[in-house]
């Protein structure tokens, strides 16, 4: 059986899933579906793995409950909202608009909290420019938040990262440091173009043009990293730092639309394509989140950017619905 096979079983699973919850008392569809899953040999396996994976996506709101899933990003609230494949599709699967449901309601608050904060926000997938009143420029990424401060009393130009991504053009100004912070991470400019990405367990900063200073809130001003252009430096929520390189060019790559990883935790990689996705991508391995990827990937594609991230150590990508990914060691 080649890879190509188990795909098309995979996706003609998926296909029968959706037709026998929308008519489960159809005999002449079950006459079908039995023809087709003795069809070929792969065909069995790849049912019974979609089988799996819809049961885990219907318990997903009691394992929220008891704490063992994480909670949704932004993307999850598009869930609702994704249309369907094709018009005679209705998409009636209790269970797992259930669980969608239970996705909306536990990211509704949170989002509706932090969009009350922000002064700029985007949705799944949305680039923003905003223009600030000093002259500066900030390029948000999708589902992401801010919050600015720069009143012409103020002795410095504040900008605080409340969610996801932003690269930053700052208008020169000797008299007001411009300053960015992002949860206790803090980078402090002139004048320069950087990157601040807020990270589920990091903050990353990375610089483009010029220099930035960047120190946890409230340190020495002798203690701050010094970045020039093509470096960058990632601080963890237990403090710890992590320094490196890349070409200034490939800084926030994702304006042109790429996912620029380097020596990247998958999981990290996973979540920063999240940001791009229409609905809910469920990594099954924490062993598998931790291992590392190399490589650029389209974010005009996401699931082709996904199944690329999982083909490089051999994981799977199940297309549980159009709007459920699905990664797993095997």
């Amino acid at each position: 059986m080649t890879d190509a096979d188990a795909e098309r079983a995979s996706n003609e699973a998926t296909d029968w899933l959706i037709l026998l919850q929308e008519e489960p008392d159809d005999a002449e569809l079950r006459r079908r579906f039995d023809e087709w899953l003795k069809a070929r040999p792969e065909n069995e396996p790849a049912w019974a793995s979609t089988r799996r994976f819809s049961e885990m996506a219907a318990l997903l709101p009691a394992a929220r409950e008891a704490g063992a899933v994480a909670a949704p990003t932004r993307a999850s609230a598009e869930v609702l909202a994704i249309e369907p494949r094709t018009a005679r599709r209705r998409w009636a699967m209790p269970a797992l608009a259930l669980a969608a449901a239970a996705c909306l309601a536990l990211w509704a608050g949170p989002a509706m909290l932090l969009q009350l904060r922000a002064d700029h926000f985007t949705g799944t997938a949305e680039l923003r420019q905003v223009d600030l009143p000093d002259g500066s420029r900030v390029t948000l990424a999708p589902a992401s938040a801010i919050a600015v401060a720069m009143a012409d009393d103020q002795q410095a130009r504040r900008v605080q990262l409340l969610s996801g991504e932003a690269f930053f053009q700052v208008r020169p100004d000797p008299t007001r440091p411009f300053r960015v912070t992002a949860r206790d991470v803090e980078a402090t400019v002139l004048g320069t173009r950087f990157d601040v990405r807020l990270g589920i367990d990091d903050v990353a900063v990375s610089v483009e043009e010029g220099v930035v200073a960047v120190a946890t809130t409230g340190a020495p001003v002798e203690s701050a990293a010094k970045l020039v252009a093509g470096q960058f430096v990632r601080i963890t929520n237990d403090g710890l730092t992590a320094r490196g390189s890349e070409p200034p060019e490939l800084v926030a790559a994702w304006r042109q639309g790429q996912l620029y990883a380097q020596e990247t935790r998958l999981g990290d990689a996973i979540d920063q394509l999240r940001r791009y996705f229409g609905g809910t991508i469920v990594l099954t391995d924490g062993g598998l989140a931790e291992r590392r990827i190399t490589g650029a990937y389209n974010l005009a594609d996401p699931e082709d950017a996904l199944r690329g991230m999982a083909r490089v150590h051999g994981a799977k990508v199940r297309r549980v619905t159009p709007w459920l990914l699905v990664v797993s060691a095997s």
